[in-house]
């Protein structure tokens, strides 16, 4: 019988999002520079420069009302993806006047407009669970939002936008 590989089991990410100082505080602490920020009655747009190996810039949305953060990676030519869209499942909230915070819930959907969806780290959300990370309700309703979300894609073409906009939500980016 072959097993599974071992999970990286770790507490839920979280980020904070500092609109008047123009930081991003990462999920290990580390304070970053923000370019942008724009905040719309359904969400709140992030712009910064990363220094990470694989991508040098990073542009996210938080989108409370369906439990999504869409990011897009602008990645170095080394490391291209085929992915338009990277979304990760979770709880993402406005929590003081300018300041925004994001609990990631373990699930993660890369989107390939026009074709597919993928759903990734299950594997991660049931061990999360299993340690006590995410109560039942929490993990059942990751899955609630990455489910909805994918059929909601696929209904509108593998459009992410799209089918965001039937929802009230109009994405920009740079």
């Amino acid at each position: 019988m072959t097993r599974a590989p071992a999970v990286d089991l770790h507490r839920p990410k979280v980020e904070y999002f500092n609109i008047d100082e123009l930081t991003n505080i990462d999920p290990k602490g580390f304070v970053r520079q923000v370019e942008r920020y724009q905040v719309e009655p359904w969400g709140l747009y992030m712009a910064r420069p990363s220094d990470h190996p694989e991508f040098h810039y990073i542009e996210s949305w938080l989108l409370p009302t369906v439990s999504l953060r869409a990011t897009v990676f602008h990645f170095t030519p080394a490391h291209l993806r085929d992915q338009d869209y990277y979304v990760d499942i979770g709880e993402f909230a406005q929590v003081g006047p300018t300041t925004w915070k994001s609990v990631d819930h373990y699930l993660d959907l890369v989107v390939r407009q026009g074709r597919d969806v993928e759903l990734l780290d299950v594997d991660e959300l049931l061990a999360a669970h299993a340690a006590g990370y995410l109560t039942l309700t929490e993990a059942q309703q990751a899955i609630e939002s990455a489910t909805g979300t994918i059929d909601g894609i696929a209904a509108h073409g593998h459009n992410f936008e799209a089918w965001l906009a039937t929802k009230g939500i109009t994405l920009t980016w740079m």
